[in-house]
């Protein structure tokens, strides 16, 4: 860990914060004098949640980590943390400083191995809050692995994805729904759609069906994820609004619906990524699509973030041809079975015309016959 002494600048106003080192002939002008050991501490306060288990993580006393935080306080002339008697929590700008906290000692790190020739080459750092994208997650990354062998992927859930991008511990997340229009250090893109299903217990009554609509859910009740939302009562028209239950993970969301105590909505990727026996998936004919947007920073901090963004822009894009062409290929076979059906019905048609034609003159015969041998026996009795 470096623990070099700097100089910061911070501006508070607007709710930004940004950091950069000077040297030390700019101590003339109107800055704060913030050491590294003061941005470690409210990381580790941030990361831990206590003071007990930040002093911890830092191998520093509490009280020692208690006068960093208060001097830190004191040179920005802001609160960072509320405390209570049995919680703490960090202030909207401690917050945000403690993100920036986490992406400036990242680069610092970085950039003072670099420097020492100690940076070997790190793996590209992907987050997502559940599913990635779905079907197309495995072969997407087996793909880049394959074309870049040299720069490995770890991936990782997270239910803030997007928090991780901001604190400099991913270089790229998949995010459903956009991420904050204001935030000045992501940029995004969508990547692809995917449709809304239904999920419900096996043996449900709309378990059968080949699809539902929303105001078939209308009278259930629907489970909510708190970590993977996607779905709202917002969904439904006022009014017509389901009951709904929170549950605080993926897991807890199959379990409630296997269970059959709700039914639940969800985007496409989950069928994929999160097959339940006990539950049973139907896509929503009449709901939005969910998009699924890749995020990175502004700033960039892996030099191939932008490499697999492009990726994953021509997989997907090629994903879709394919599944188009599928669709039609399908579509043709089917249009195919049913020109076929069509004519065998005609040859079965014709084939049973034939055998009532064919019968009923067997019949005509058989009259005829009959009635020509009446008349024979009529003529005999006459002589």
């Amino acid at each position: 860990m470096f623990c070099w002494r700097f100089v910061m600048v911070a501006t508070l106003g607007g709710g930004r914060v940004a950091g950069e080192m000077l040297s030390a002939q700019c101590l003339c002008l109107p800055v704060m004098n913030v050491e590294l050991r003061h941005l470690r501490a409210l990381a580790a306060i941030g990361d831990e949640g206590t003071l007990t288990g930040a002093a911890r993580a830092l191998h520093i006393t509490q009280p020692a980590l208690s006068r960093t935080l208060a001097q830190l306080e004191q040179r920005l002339g802001v609160p960072l943390v509320e405390r209570t008697t049995r919680s703490l929590r960090l202030t909207g700008p401690g917050e945000r400083l403690w993100e920036s906290a986490h992406r400036i000692l990242g680069q610092l790190d970085d950039a003072l191995a670099d420097a020492a020739g100690q940076l070997a080459p790190r793996p590209l750092r992907l987050a997502f809050a559940w599913a990635a994208v779905g079907s197309h997650t495995v072969p997407l990354l087996r793909d880049w692995r394959e074309r870049h062998p040299e720069v490995p992927v770890h991936i990782r859930r997270a239910d803030d994805p997007a928090a991780l991008l901001r604190r400099g511990e991913a270089d790229l997340v998949f995010l459903r729904g956009r991420p904050a229009p204001d935030d000045p250090h992501l940029v995004h893109r969508a990547v692809t759609h995917e449709r809304r299903m239904a999920a419900v217990p096996v043996g449900h009554p709309l378990a059968d069906r080949a699809e539902v609509a929303l105001a078939d859910l209308g009278a259930e009740t629907v489970a909510l994820c708190a970590t993977a939302a996607t779905t709202s009562a917002e969904l439904w028209p006022a009014g017509r609004r389901p009951r709904t239950v929170t549950v605080p993970g993926v897991d807890e969301w199959l379990t409630t619906i296997a269970t059959g105590a709700a039914v639940g909505v969800t985007a496409e990727g989950t069928v994929h990524q999160h097959p339940h026996p006990g539950v049973r998936y139907l896509p929503v004919r009449d709901a939005d699509p969910v998009t699924v947007h890749l995020a990175w920073p502004a700033r960039p901090g892996h030099p191939s973030t932008d490499a697999f963004r492009r990726h994953v822009e021509s997989h997907l894009a090629e994903s879709r041809v394919v599944e188009s062409r599928v669709v039609e290929s399908r579509l043709a076979e089917s249009h195919l079975a049913e020109s076929r059906l069509v004519e065998s019905r005609r040859v079965v048609e014709s084939r049973l015309a034939e055998s009532n034609l064919a019968e009923s003159r067997l019949a005509e015969s058989r009259l005829s016959g009959s009635r020509l041998a009446e008349h024979g026996g009529s003529a005999r009795a006459g002589r």
